[in-house]
Order: C-alpha cells, then sequence, then structure tokens
C-alpha cells in the first residue's frame, strides 16, 4: 500500500477527506430498495445491487456501513459498484433513521451493537438467494455489527453465510469513548462531529422518537438530548434509556464486539490502519492477539490508511479506486474459495 505522496501519510488528512470528499469520481449504481417490517414496529431497508457481470460463483456482499451512514454514503457507492464489475451481488443495510427519505415508524433509530436489522437483512437475502455464497462486510460501526453478529451465540445464522469482513472498528466501546473524550490527536473533535451527526438523526425524526409517548415511557428529557456536546451524555440522555439499560456502562459492553470474540465460527477478517485518528493502537491489542490464536482468522494492519481512508497513487490526486475497495474485493474472493477448498485457508492465513 503506498498512499498519495503528498497528504497520504497523515491519518487526519486521510480520515477528514474520506468524512468530506468520500473517493473521488464516485460512480451512482442502480439498485432497488427492499423494505421489511420488523416485529417492534420498525420499518428496515435495504438497497440490493445485481452484478454487471458473471461469475463463476453466485456471491452476495452484505455490507453494515458506519454511523449514520446508508448505500447512499460515497464510499459506499464506491465500493458497491467495483464489487458490480467484479461479478459480486451487494447489499447495503440503511441504518433506521440515517435516511431522509425513509421515515421511521418506531420508537428507535440504529445503535452501535443492536444487530437485529443486520441479522434480519441477511435472513432475507438468504431466503432470496439460497444458492449464494453470502460473505459479511461491515465499515467502522458496521464492522463492529457483523464481528458482533457472527460471535452471538444465541442467534442462528443461515448456512450460506461464510464468513465477515471488519474494517476500522475499535472493538471495545468502554475504552474507546474514554480515548475519545481526550483531546490528544483531536479524538474531542471527531467525536463532536459523531456526535452532532447522531443528534441531527434524532431531531430529524422528533415527531416520532420525541413523541410525548415516547418522552414518557423511556423518561426521555429532549433539552437533556439537545445539550448532549459527547455520545456517552446523548447515550445517558436517550440510547441506554430507549434499549433498556441502566447505564452506559452495561450499553457500552453489550455492544462492545470483543466480548463476542470466542464464539465466532466462521472465518473473519480485519483491517486497521495504525494512523487512525478514532481507534488508538490500544484497541488493536486485543484483535491481535485473538487473530494470533485463531486459525480462521486474519488480521491485517497498515502503518498509514486514516479512518477509512487508504487513498493510493498519484501526487496529490489518488486513484478513484483506493487500497481498501481492491482488497475487499480480493479478500472478498478469498473467503469463498476457502470455503469452496478448505485445504487453501493457508494461502489466506500468511498474508
Amino acid at each position: 500500500y503506498i498512499p498519495t505522496r503528498l497528504w497520504g501519510f497523515s491519518g487526519h488528512v486521510q480520515t477528514v477527506l474520506h468524512s468530506i470528499v468520500g473517493r473521488v469520481k464516485c460512480p451512482w449504481p442502480l439498485g432497488e430498495r427492499v423494505y421489511l417490517s420488523l416485529e417492534d414496529g420498525s420499518t428496515l431497508t435495504y438497497d440490493l445491487y445485481q452484478p454487471l457481470k458473471e461469475f463463476e460463483d453466485d456471491i452476495t456482499v452484505a455490507i453494515c456501513p458506519g454511523i449514520g451512514n446508508t448505500s447512499e454514503s460515497v464510499y459506499i457507492r464506491t465500493f458497491v459498484h467495483y464489487a458490480q464489475c467484479h461479478g459480486y451481488r451487494c447489499a447495503v443495510l440503511n441504518h433506521i433513521g440515517a435516511l431522509g427519505s425513509v421515515q421511521v415508524t418506531s420508537s428507535r433509530i440504529f445503535t452501535y451493537g443492536h444487530t437485529d436489522d443486520f441479522a434480519m437483512m441477511i435472513e432475507n437475502l438468504a431466503q432470496k438467494y439460497s444458492n449464494s455464497y453470502i460473505v459479511a462486510c461491515g465499515f467502522s460501526l458496521g464492522g463492529n455489527l457483523v464481528t458482533k453478529y457472527l460471535g452471538e451465540k444465541h442467534r442462528i445464522k443461515p448456512s450460506n453465510v461464510i464468513g465477515g469482513i471488519s474494517i476500522c472498528q475499535g472493538y471495545n466501546a468502554v475504552e474507546g469513548t474514554k480515548w475519545l473524550l481526550n483531546w490528544q490527536n483531536f479524538r474531542r473533535f471527531y467525536l463532536y462531529v459523531m456526535t452532532e451527526n447522531m443528534k441531527n438523526i434524532i431531531l430529524k425524526h422528533r415527531h416520532i422518537l420525541l413523541s410525548e409517548e415516547c418522552r414518557q415511557r423511556h423518561n426521555l428529557n429532549e433539552r437533556d438530548i439537545i445539550a448532549a456536546a459527547t455520545l456517552p451524555e446523548l447515550d445517558e440522555a436517550y440510547t441506554r434509556r430507549i434499549f433498556n439499560f441502566p447505564s452506559t456502562q452495561e450499553l457500552y459492553k453489550w455492544s462492545s464486539s470483543i466480548n463476542y470474540f470466542d464464539n465466532i465460527e466462521k472465518p473473519m477478517i480485519f483491517i486497521n490502519a495504525k494512523d487512525d485518528p478514532l481507534v488508538p493502537e490500544d484497541l488493536l491489542s486485543p484483535i491481535k492477539d485473538f487473530a494470533a490464536s485463531r486459525e480462521k482468522t486474519c488480521y491485517i494492519e497498515l502503518a498509514h490508511g486514516g479512518h477509512l481512508g487508504f487513498y493510493e497513487g498519484g501526487l496529490i490526486y489518488p486513484n478513484p479506486v483506493t487500497w481498501l475497495d481492491r482488497t475487499l474485493i480480493a479478500m472478498v474472493g478469498s473467503l469463498v474459495m476457502i470455503h469452496i477448498d478448505p485445504t487453501k485457508q493457508a494461502m489466506i492465513s500468511t498474508i
């Protein structure tokens, strides 16, 4: 991986460009939107994109985006188009509340550890494409959800889910929150941006999420929600009450994928960058130890790339396709390959 020469060696620049620009020359893939009604009254949507070329195997990439992101996010669109061009079908979960064009129909939106939405999309895909190999792929928050989903002991996964890929997640919300509350490495600034994005989603649907009935049932105070300056404050005022947790610490513990590692049975690939300003190196030790002790787990760590950036090529202007896009396509193919022929597992373990 060779970052863009002039600025690609800065994790901050990579992260900020990813947040503001996304990708260079981003395509807009054409797909269909699927609507699912959940038991709690929520309306779940995911966007389905068919492959643009034939491939010898039927492969579906089930994508879980980052916090507040959807199928309309630039980096998701770029990866989907690139995957379609390689013969893969893609399904992208739209986190409940994140799409402005889809109304919230229950008293909740998405949160860090609530895997039911992703599980419902997977089940629906397994019914539609029973002969397809399904690979779960999660970005940032989505990586945490994918890992937690695959590690949840009580959850029955469809047999055609063959593995998962996690990109730039922090693994431990309890410890990660402590780091984000520090000004070191501008983490408090990134936390502020994420907090404002979450507040905007809640306030956008306030007529339902903060209705009189919801406020009374969950003991919500709208002023506290609006005044929240950090995610822990917002989670104390809103999230932990909606999901019936006694404290934010209990919410974060339940949400953290690190607590579900031992129950993961499918092959998994984890990708992180050392210069990711949102995920300090101290949070990467558990996944390194886990990958070193597990035969079906691969951990890839890069010196550069920032948070979901991984721009490469050029002096100033990077290539339209990032290192991450290219690598994910190869990794999906690798997971399918070792599923079909387990004797080739050593090839991916030595990457």
